[in-house]
């Protein structure tokens, strides 16, 4: 490995200053880090590192370190899928789904995978597309959820729902969650969605706030094409991973489908999803 990018939440002190003594201990070792440009902004010796738009990160990155939380990492996820370079997400909080490296671990993880000598978890994505039309306007690749929910108006909504070109139902609720097995732990669980193992390939569907009780949960196999018709004139958000929104159209059109690529995070040696399961959602206790 060449290229080691990093990412780290660039409001956090802590993630500032672990990030400036990785790109060190990688110079140190002949390793240019390369960092996006809001974070060299902020590092105290931004010479140390080689400053570098999300383009070229993407191009170019031979590992990805993410210094911070999930939702860090999932932003690294969207902007690396296509190539699948190996992801390695340190929490500096409370343990994380994702993010399941723990500071201690960081330089041991870090020379295991300059070596050579690390194991990955396969998550699938979902590539998400609106058309309007008749062309597609939006494009996206996700690696936890695509969520229609409604604007401010306490309104249901109509969700005209096919799978593989077989009409499934209209849902009529505040919103549709459609999730991979990754997240199935995130909004998919809050809104009564199944966890979901990550080695598997499937996807889920989550109706939010259903107004017929019998709409529940439903997964489908990993190949399946979705595909959702907004019929009426409302006011409505597709949200991609909560991090992206869009606006939705009268008459606009959905879809969604396994993506080519996976995302490839690199697994602890001292903890399995598990463990990692029993911790966040505290099972067990009293």
């Amino acid at each position: 490995m060449k290229k080691i990018a990093i990412f780290a939440k660039v409001h956090d002190p802590r993630c500032l200053g672990i990030a400036q003594e990785l790109i060190e201990w990688l110079a140190g070792r002949g390793i240019t880090a390369c960092v996006e440009e809001h974070l060299s902004k902020q590092l105290r010796r931004p010479s140390a590192a080689k400053s570098a738009e999300s383009a070229e990160i993407a191009r170019d990155a031979d590992l990805v370190v993410v210094l911070g939380g999930d939702g860090t990492l999932i932003a690294a996820a969207r902007l690396v899928g296509e190539r699948e370079v190996p992801i390695l997400g340190v929490n500096l909080g409370s343990l994380g789904f994702l993010t399941e490296i723990t500071l201690d671990e960081l330089y041991p993880s870090v020379e295991r995978c300059l070596a050579g000598a690390f194991e990955v978890s396969e998550r699938m994505m979902l590539l998400a597309s609106v058309e309007r039309d008749g062309e597609v306007v939006e494009l996206h690749r996700v690696l936890n959820d695509v969520v229609i929910n409604k604007g401010a108006l306490a309104r249901i909504i109509d969700m005209e729902t096919s799978v593989n070109g077989q009409y499934l139902t209209t849902f009529k609720a505040d919103g549709l969650i459609i999730s991979t097995p990754t997240g199935s732990t995130g909004y998919s669980l809050s809104a009564g969605g199944p966890i979901i193992h990550p080695s598997l390939a499937c996807i889920s569907l989550t109706p939010i706030c259903p107004h017929t009780l019998t709409n529940r949960p439903l997964v489908m196999a990993g190949d399946a094409r979705i595909t959702i018709r907004l019929p009426m004139d409302e006011t409505v958000f597709l949200t991609l991973d909560g991090q992206v929104g869009v606006k939705l159209v009268c008459a606009d059109v959905v879809r969604i489908r396994q993506a080519e690529h996976a995302t490839r995070l690199v697994q602890s040696r001292s903890k399995d999803y598990f463990e990692v399961l029993r911790t966040k959602l505290k099972w067990g206790e009293r």
